[in-house]
């Protein structure tokens, strides 16, 4: 079992008179990492899942006294599948407000539905993490170099979810099973998604477009659809963890592209499994696109768990000069362009883009450096 980057910050925020709210796609791990926190706890521990129906009759529309009595003398109430209970964050605010000595963690797995019944009533009294695939980070805290280096085709091929790394069965299998069973469930049972096909089209749409720009316009062609549709799902996809959304800078030079967009995937076995190629990295021709999406999606997970803020971005302009992957904090720029192959290491970065901006750093990212900057000594 590998070593979440969560854990330690869960332990450090008990007891601060404030929820601990997890969220991320389903079958990431976050049941399984509260299992680890509660067995770890001397006190006493309340673990309500509301995959069970009584259990979502206990936590709704329940007054202070009846929160009081179901807790009892517990010390730590974990809601497990949180979004599934109608007025959930007002009932996690009577927990907050009125038992100062108990700490509540929630989960959720569907962000658009866990925020909205959650953000108003617990405005200042919730400390929100995200939950992500298994990083490179935490491979290599738990298991070292040459094994975050030895899994590394598999993960840009079957991705990085807990039971492909840690199951040893068929990954093939199990991410089809995944995708097909639990990954987009929220998005078809939300109000009004009544059109699974078009959700699977447009999914294979984006894949097979990884690492360009995308068109909602064109998108919706490639699908039969609309283009305010095709921007909905998009909308419900990112809010589900499935996809994110690049948007390219622009400030300062005339020809920079100003709304132009690339959308790639949190899970490289996602994508994969969308499209249903899983050949070996020497047959296939997307490996660019593979080390692109796999690059950033572990960017964004190295830099969330250290609560490094940033505005992230890709850079194009009409003359074709572009740059993959940028990062804004603090006023600077720091540059990323993927490199599969080490040889083309020495590829050089637009001056039009340095001298227009307060670049802090460039460098290229190959599978001989990519360490560098997605893990920390321990």
């Amino acid at each position: 079992m590998y070593q979440r980057e969560l854990l330690p910050i869960i332990r450090e925020r008990c007891f601060r008179h404030k929820a601990i709210l997890l969220l991320g796609a389903r079958q990431v791990g976050k049941t399984t990492l509260l299992k680890v926190f509660v067995k770890e706890r001397t006190d006493k521990v309340l673990f309500l899942n509301c995959d069970e129906a009584t259990t979502v009759s206990l936590l709704t529309n329940r007054n202070l006294k009846e929160l009081q009595l179901l807790v009892g003398d517990a010390k730590v109430v974990v809601i497990d599948e949180a979004q599934k209970v109608d007025n959930i964050g007002l009932t996690i605010k009577i927990m907050v407000d009125n038992m100062p000595d108990v700490q509540v963690i929630a989960t959720g797995s569907s962000a658009f539905e866990l925020r909205n019944r959650l953000n108003e009533p617990l405005t200042g009294r919730k400390f929100e993490y995200r939950m992500f695939p298994i990083s490179t980070n935490e491979i290599y805290k738990t298991s070292g170099y040459l094994d975050v280096n030895r899994l590394l085709e598999t993960r840009l091929i079957y991705g990085s979810y807990p039971d492909i790394l840690t199951a040893g069965g068929d990954a093939r299998q199990l991410l089809n099973s995944l995708t097909e069973s639990y990954l987009y469930k929220d998005i078809l049972t939300a109000e009004n998604i009544r059109k699974p096909e078009l959700l699977n089209k447009l999914l294979k749409a984006i894949a097979f477009q990884v690492g360009a720009e995308v068109s909602y316009y064109e998108l919706a062609q490639m699908v039969d659809s609309d283009a305010k549709t095709v921007e909905r799902y998009i909308d419900l996809l990112e809010k589900c963890f499935v996809i994110f959304r690049l948007n390219g800078l622009s400030r300062n030079l005339r020809n920079e592209l100003k709304k132009a967009k690339k959308i790639y995937f949190y899970d490289n076995g996602v994508r994969n499994a969308v499209i249903q190629q899983f050949a070996p990295l020497d047959m296939r021709d997307d490996v660019g696109a593979l080390w692109e999406n796999f690059f950033i999606s572990e960017r964004i997970k190295f830099n969330h768990y250290r609560r490094h803020y940033c505005n992230i971005y890709f850079w194009r302009t009409k003359s074709q000069q572009e740059i993959d992957y940028i990062e804004e904090s603090d006023g600077t720029f720091a540059a990323f362009e993927m490199k599969w192959n080490p040889k083309k290491s020495n590829t050089s970065f637009p001056r039009s883009f340095i001298d227009a901006y307060p670049v802090a750093g460039q460098v290229v990212i190959t599978r001989d450096n990519y360490l560098n900057y997605l893990t920390e000594s321990t």
